[in-house]
Parts: C-alpha cells; structure tokens; sequence
C-alpha cells in the first residue's frame, strides 16, 4: 500500500498539466505527503486541496473517543463496502503524484524505495473523496494488486491512469470507473534509496 508520496509541483504546474482550474492558490502541501496531511487533487474540472485519508472512528479501551484515524488507502476489492461505496460512485478525483514510495528491508532499518513512472515526472492515480465533519474534504487513494515492476517491491500498489482514461474515470458509470481499477503492467522506474522509512508515513487501509 502506499503511505507516503512525493508531489513536487505547484498548484500552477498542476493546473496546467490537467487541463483544470487552480483553487488551491496559497496551499500549504509539501513535497511528501503523508496520511493525514493535506495534498492535491483534481475533482470537478478544477485543483483543490483535501486532507489525505477518510476519518475513521476510534474509542479507547473505556469507550472514550480517540482522535480519528486517517484511512488513506482503498482496496479495489473492497470499494463496495459501506465505508467506500458512495464516494466511489459520486466522488471520483485524480490524485496528481511525482512518485510514491513503499519500504523495504529489516525490521527497524526499513529504508525508502521510490517509485514512479518513466518519461514524465508528474501523473495521475485514482481517488475518491468526501466531506467528512472532523477533517473537511478528504480523499483516499484507490489499491490493487502488484504487478511487473511493481511488485518486486511490494504486494500493492496504486491504481495509475493513463491520461486517455482521466475523463472515464472523473465521470463515466461506476462499472467503467472500476474496469480501470488494474494492476500498471508497463515498466516503472524504481528508486532504492539510504532514506530511513519514517514512523510518521504510517496508516490505514481499508
């Protein structure tokens, strides 16, 4: 799953590339983003900026309430659940990324192993979102299974879109919507790095 990826380009640059109008002038997303902070995404023709991860309830052992935990990966096999299921039918984005990161090695000495694609350094993987009452608006990012590249890495991955399907995506029939949701089987770059993996990168999927 991915719980940590790296968005180098301004609001501008995002715009542009996508063909959308720049609401999040003045946003305050940084390079990396990890669950629970805010990140860009492309949703009704325009960039906006949402937090990463749906608020999922939480109570501790006497039952009081524990702050909400950010679930910020979706299992294609798992999007007709309850928690899912409205915001993949009405509320499909594009999560605009420059590469995503997963761990690898030991436990305790995990390092960093960057992924992204080959000929382009800004694209697309699939989201949903919705306004929630603890975070505002908030998106999650779509998984499904390894393969190629990939999954020499790590058994999942993101649902990556070809600009061809970007439209499909956005706002055609949720059956179509999930015929994209596949495994990437075209050649990726990976990037095995000395970077220690950060205890903050760490989340949910559901």
């Amino acid at each position: 799953m991915c719980n940590l990826y790296r968005m180098t380009k301004t609001p501008d640059e995002v715009a542009g590339w996508f063909d959308a109008v720049n609401e999040a002038a003045g946003s305050n997303v940084g390079g990396e983003v990890y669950p629970g902070y805010p990140g860009l995404v492309v949703a009704g023709g325009a960039v906006t900026q949402m937090g990463w991860g749906f608020p999922l309830q939480r109570k501790g052992a006497s039952g009081q309430p524990l702050k909400p935990k950010p679930v910020n990966n979706a299992r294609t096999d798992k999007i007709d659940g309850f928690f899912w299921k409205s915001s993949f039918q009405k509320r499909r984005c594009l999560i605009p990324l420059t590469g995503w990161a997963e761990a690898e090695g030991p436990k305790g000495a995990m390092t960093r192993t960057w992924m992204g694609m080959p000929g382009t350094d800004l694209f697309a993987a699939a989201g949903i979102w919705r306004t929630s009452d603890e975070w505002g608006d908030g998106y999650s990012m779509i998984m499904t299974e390894a393969a190629g590249t990939a999954a020499e890495v790590h058994s999942r991955m993101p649902v990556l879109l070809a600009p061809e399907t970007y439209e499909t995506w956005l706002t055609g029939e949720p059956e179509a919507a999930l015929r994209l949701c596949r495994p990437w089987n075209d050649r990726l770059l990976i990037d095995r790095t000395d970077e220690p993996w950060s205890r903050s990168s760490q989340a949910s999927l559901l």
